[in-house]
């Protein structure tokens, strides 16, 4: 029991680290970061009305203030859909268009059920080779390693609006690190994403 414990805590300790190694220096703010043609923005929890919930909304403020100072030409919004009635990709981009991101640079991605997905889906099938990943800053470094791997060009900007709803900051900071260990389980494996499908334009149709 003993020998498992310090194993798994090892474990863990070493994905954390090669996390937070893979995304060192590409992690920025939003007036700092390098601008690029896209952000890819990523999913979180829907109100069953459809509302954003303060983590998502959260992202999606600072994905339109990368477009409204121009560090993007095209936002990416990927999430899950993966049952009729939950729909983060549309939430997603309601909430943009409504204020005021135009429709045609709000592109959809329907199957971004985990980070590895929306990652590997943004460069296989959106064909996207450079990109800055909106998200919360304790899931920041998760995600811009993720891509990196994948073979994306990605830096990284996160959203620190919800910190003060502590003890929901705190969960899902220790929830990330667990997360770790499985980002590194998805790269070593190079598994596909559960939806793959035929090449999407919609970026590069934005980009226009």
């Amino acid at each position: 029991m003993v020998i498992a414990t310090v194993a798994g805590s090892v474990l863990l300790a070493g994905c954390v680290w090669y996390v937070d190694h893979a995304s060192r220096g590409h992690l920025y703010s939003v007036e700092t970061v390098p601008a690029a043609p896209v952000a890819l923005v990523l999913g979180a929890q829907v109100d069953p009305d459809g509302t954003p919930s303060p983590f998502l909304a959260g992202r999606l403020t600072v994905a339109k203030r990368l477009y409204d100072t121009g560090k993007v030409k095209v936002l990416l919004v990927s999430g899950d859909f993966g049952q009729p009635d939950y729909d983060e990709p549309d939430a997603m981009r309601k909430w943009l268009v409504a204020h005021g991101v135009p429709v045609r640079k709000v592109v959809v991605d329907y199957a971004g059920f985990d980070t590895y997905d929306s990652c590997a889906r943004a460069t296989r099938i959106f064909g996207i080779r450079q990109a800055i990943v909106v998200s919360q800053t304790f899931h920041l470094a998760r995600a811009v390693a993720l891509c990196r791997h994948l073979g994306i060009d990605a830096t990284g900007v996160g959203d620190d609006s919800v910190r003060s709803a502590w003890f929901d900051w705190w969960r899902a900071t220790v929830r990330e690190h667990a997360a770790c260990v499985k980002a590194v389980f998805d790269e070593a494996t190079g598994r596909d994403p559960v939806f793959l499908g035929r090449h999407e334009t919609g970026v590069e149709d934005g980009l226009r």
